[in-house]
């Protein structure tokens, strides 16, 4: 008779965010497949847990899948593990999932910590839907096409980012979808958890002074119907001037206006008051 593959979530942060039932499985199957049997151990570890772990990460997902359906066609009960969160999302997981349903495997999802869902509900934007796009493509020009893909979109925008791309990604969403409201949250549930709330062109300008840490979730308003944004790119067809009088009638102050052209049209901000001073004085 087959054993169960149980897809445990684990903490993202704080040792504390697991599920006692999370911890009993982890106890009692035959072998953890773990991320980082690093990362695991310390979870094992902090709980007294003995059970050997063997490693199942991107490089070796396939191969390792394979030896896994093995062992549970055998009759053993295998744990599958990420380093943190559910496996899965945007970790690894669903190849070895997919074996184990297409073996006739039964297949157990234990719920508990995902970072992209207590990042939406503590973001204050809507959250009765939503989209999870997870990473975005590191290829600026497949980045700026996702995210013009989703600029129409009403649903509320979640994304994972690395804090190495940080400032670039911002500048993307800026350009191509506006500046909507957004929230930035780093570290979950750790130590140094932080949580900032504005629109796009604030949290750009903020970022640009500070060294990115941690891991970020990204939680964008979705499309509003505003006047800038009817048609994502509408403000090509304006000129400077056109394009700092529509956001200025949208109730942005003259400084916010020029941040927010400057970037969107990728201009000095020198460029855009030079611009607009005869229209203003």
């Amino acid at each position: 008779m087959a054993g169960t593959l149980f897809i445990c979530a684990t903490p993202i942060g704080n040792l504390q965010d697991i599920t006692l039932r999370v911890l009993e499985v982890l106890k009692d199957v035959d072998v953890i497949a773990a991320e980082d049997t690093r990362t695991t151990a310390k979870l094992l570890n902090h709980y007294g847990i003995k059970t050997p772990c063997i490693s199942y990460h991107r490089h070796n997902e396939k191969a390792r899948s394979e030896f896994l359906i093995a062992r549970l066609l055998e009759g053993e009960n295998v744990a599958l593990v990420s380093d943190a969160g559910t496996p899965g999302i945007s970790d690894p997981g669903s190849i070895v999932i997919a074996a184990a349903i297409e073996a006739g495997i039964n297949v157990v999802s234990l719920p508990g910590p995902t970072a992209c869902i207590a990042a939406l509900v503590a973001s204050g934007l809507p959250s009765d839907r939503f989209v999870f796009e997870g990473f975005l493509p590191r290829n600026r020009k497949q980045r700026r096409e996702r995210l013009e893909d989703l600029a129409s979109d009403p649903r509320t925008l979640v994304f994972y980012e690395a804090p190495h791309r940080l400032q670039e990604s911002l500048e993307d969403f800026l350009s191509v979808l506006g500046d909507r409201r957004m929230v930035i949250i780093r570290e979950l549930t750790k130590k140094f958890e932080e949580i900032v709330r504005g629109n796009i062109s604030e949290l750009t300008a903020q970022t640009t002074h500070h060294e990115a840490r941690g891991e970020y979730v990204l939680v964008v308003e979705g499309y509003t119907g505003l006047p800038i944004g009817e048609d994502k790119n509408d403000w090509k067809y304006l000129s400077v001037q056109e394009h700092m009088e529509k956001l200025m009638d949208q109730g942005y102050s003259k400084k916010d206006a020029v941040k927010v052209v400057a970037q969107m049209r990728g201009l000095p901000r020198r460029e855009v008051y030079k611009y607009v001073e005869e229209l203003f004085d």
